[in-house]
């Protein structure tokens, strides 16, 4: 799997997991909503720690940085 997500992605995805599982643990959010975010959440999870998002595959993106070649 080559890498298609960079750092502000997997941070800002990070981000919105933790505030999800906050919400829930809260009781701000519950019942099917609650689950379906938190599936949500651990998806953004694993796809933040191995930095390969497949979605991103299927369009052609990549927030990755290119890295410059030196001649």
């Amino acid at each position: 799997m080559k890498k298609n997500m960079g750092l502000t992605d997997r941070i800002i995805r990070l981000i919105v997991a933790v505030v999800i599982v906050v919400l829930q643990q809260a009781a701000i959010i519950q019942g099917t909503l609650a689950i379906v975010l938190l599936i949500i959440a651990a998806i953004f999870v694993l796809t933040s720690i191995i930095s390969f998002c497949p979605m991103y595959v299927l369009f052609g993106i990549s927030t990755c940085k290119k890295s410059e070649k030196k001649s």
